[in-house]
């Protein structure tokens, strides 16, 4: 009979246990009590769509829709995509679930994404991010707010230190308008000395040539006309706003100019934390306004503005958690003993106190468990404690050991 062949993960997913759990797990919980405390309620929405959401919203020329999205046809014939970014997904949901009485909708939300791209250091094909969105105001205070949460989180994450916030605008219609005919005018000059894709980009989406990591294209690109020429007056207030919002806040900022969202619908403010702390993949999050994103999915006109981090990343920055230890060993000696310690554990964890037992072993055996666990106590139980209705209570630190009743043991335990 042949051996069966184990199947191997698919490239660019990963298993987490140990550190590598811990600290993605310390990540989303240090997300989940900054966002409550600035009033970010946590929403759901699902891993898939249909491919629509994606291609209207990320557009049909983008690399994420022509080449990275994982879509498919169900068994109904419909054409469905796994999420690669969660906005879409939200702004759907904001249009199809009634949220917009809810408005201003401050959401939250993280988990899985999709995307069929090169897997490198901190990115994978199936990624995970933190993402934070508020749906329906135009103010630039929800710009300020976002922006002063995404701070406290990189803070209370201990990796503010070596990240930067740089920032630019994009102006509203009217400027974004005015600055993509000078920027078309200028790359058409020097098409010759633009890289392939910059071609390409110059017909699809002439913007995305600015950041170009292409060295022949860079000279090029840092020559191109900056957006302060063509700033409207109400675009120039609104990022005004934004930057003295950040300082009262006493949130440290820096102009990036060239700093930019290729897609139509991105208006105002752009951003990103950066650090080179990750080798080329030197943002840990970003974002910006998308006041003309909700229009392409069929919805009215709808001002909003949203960011997101990479788990992975974050979690690559962050110091090594403490690991998780339970407070109890329960260590049975004898099968009377062991129908009681069965008991004994489950009244400790209803009681919030962590306890464990190892499922079998002599008593040498389980007691080195205890001690491996990093418990602070062993609770032993043999035959004749049962008789007495006692438990022998050792702290494992000292080694001094007491009886207890067992009836007392979960308040003795709590002092």
């Amino acid at each position: 009979m042949s051996k069966i062949e184990t199947p191997r993960p698919i490239r660019g997913t990963q298993d987490m246990l140990g550190e590598q759990a811990l600290r993605f797990g310390h990540v989303v919980e240090t997300f989940d009590r900054v966002r409550r405390l600035y009033g970010f309620g946590r929403v759901e929405v699902p891993v898939f769509e249909p491919t629509a959401v994606f291609a209207r919203s990320l557009g049909e020329t983008t690399d994420v829709v022509s080449k990275e999205m994982y879509s498919f046809e169900d068994r109904g014939g419909d054409s469905v995509t796994l999420r690669p970014e969660f906005t879409a997904g939200l702004c759907r949901a904001y249009l199809t679930e009634g949220w917009q009485q809810h408005i201003p909708l401050k959401i939250a939300t993280h988990g899985p994404l999709f995307r069929y791209e090169r897997p490198q250091k901190g990115r994978y094909r199936q990624f995970h991010q933190l993402d934070a969105e508020v749906i329906g105001s135009a103010e630039p205070q929800a710009d300020v707010e976002l922006l002063a949460l995404a701070d406290q989180l990189l803070r209370e994450l201990g990796v503010s230190d070596g990240v930067t916030l740089t920032l630019n605008t994009l102006g509203d219609g009217e400027t974004r308008d005015a600055w993509r005919a000078a920027l078309v005018a200028h790359f058409e000059k020097h098409r010759g000395e633009l890289s392939e894709d910059s071609i390409e980009r110059l017909a699809k989406n002439p913007l995305r040539i600015l950041d170009s990591k292409d060295p022949r294209d860079r000279p090029v690109a840092d020559a191109a006309p900056e957006i302060d020429a063509y700033l409207s007056a109400e675009a120039g207030a609104f990022f005004e706003a934004v930057t003295k919002g950040l300082e009262a806040a006493g949130i440290a900022w820096t102009r990036n100019a060239r700093l930019v969202r290729g897609l139509d619908y991105y208006r105002h403010t752009a951003f990103e934390f950066v650090t080179d702390r990750l080798g080329a993949q030197g943002t840990v999050l970003g974002g910006g306004r998308y006041d003309g994103l909700i229009e392409t999915l069929g919805g009215p006109p709808t001002p909003a503005v949203g960011w997101a981090a990479g788990i992975e990343r974050l979690a690559m920055l962050i110091d090594a958690p403490d690991p998780e230890r339970i407070d109890v060993a329960v260590v049975p000696m004898g099968e009377a003993a062991q129908g009681v310690a069965t008991s004994i554990l489950a009244d400790l964890r209803r009681a919030g106190i962590a306890a464990d037992m190892a499922y079998k072993g002599n008593m040498k055996k389980r007691m080195q468990k205890a001690d491996a666990s990093g418990a602070l106590w062993a609770v032993i139980i043999g035959d004749d404690e049962v008789a007495k209705g006692e438990v022998g209570l050792k702290h494992l630190s000292d080694q001094t050991q007491r009886w207890v009743r067992i009836d007392a043991l979960v308040e003795t335990l709590r002092v």
